[in-house]
């Protein structure tokens, strides 16, 4: 595989026992021990206001805004892990991803850093579906909303609570199995996108 692929595994949430941080930093893990170069992006470190039209016509997206984006930009595919709020995206993501499609550079296309990437969805959750609904809301905002590129398949892990053991891995073989597979298949998009 190329070595132009890296992938940047997001979590939706901020929160410091978050099933999702899990998640995320556990596809890190799986993709490194893959030979794929990867990076595990904390949401919380990138503090931002809800987005306002009026604050963004005044001062411009925060620097925190840049920044992220920035760090997408180094990577060829992204992963988003996150939590089902009320049956939808978390609005810490949708905030960023609201805030960081605003930011343009002069030469730049519109939504450029979302249009040239891979991006796959997962979520975990303590519920029995592992929060599959709320990623149907964040396909959505990728696909419809900033034009992304997204893979069909989406991993959700239910009963979260419960499904990872002490090293932060999958208790169930078959489900790690199947998030490594995802993590493959995204890893081989992003050589196709970029190779």
């Amino acid at each position: 595989m190329s070595t132009d692929v890296r992938l940047l595994f997001i979590s939706g949430s901020a929160r410091k026992s978050s099933y999702n941080k899990k998640l995320a930093r556990l596809g890190v893990a799986i993709a490194e021990a893959n030979g794929i170069p990867a990076t595990f992006l904390d949401l919380g470190d990138y503090p931002m206001p809800i987005y306002d039209g009026d604050l963004e016509a005044e001062v411009g997206p925060p620097d925190q805004a840049r920044k992220l984006k920035h760090v997408m930009g180094l990577h060829t595919g992204i992963f988003f892990a996150s939590p089902e709020y009320n049956s939808s995206i978390s609005p810490l993501l949708k905030n960023a991803i609201d805030w960081v499609s605003r930011v343009r550079e002069d030469d730049e296309e519109p939504l450029e850093v979302f249009r040239t990437r891979v991006f796959a969805i997962g979520a975990a959750s303590p519920g029995a579906l592992g929060g599959l609904r709320g990623l149907n809301a964040v396909r959505q905002v990728l696909e419809l909303g900033v034009g992304a590129l997204v893979l069909p398949e989406q991993f959700a892990v239910a009963r979260a609570g419960d499904a990872f053991d002490e090293h932060g891995h999958l208790k169930d073989k078959d489900m790690q199995g199947k998030y490594k597979a995802q993590i493959q298949k995204l890893a081989r998009a992003a050589h196709v996108l970029h190779g």
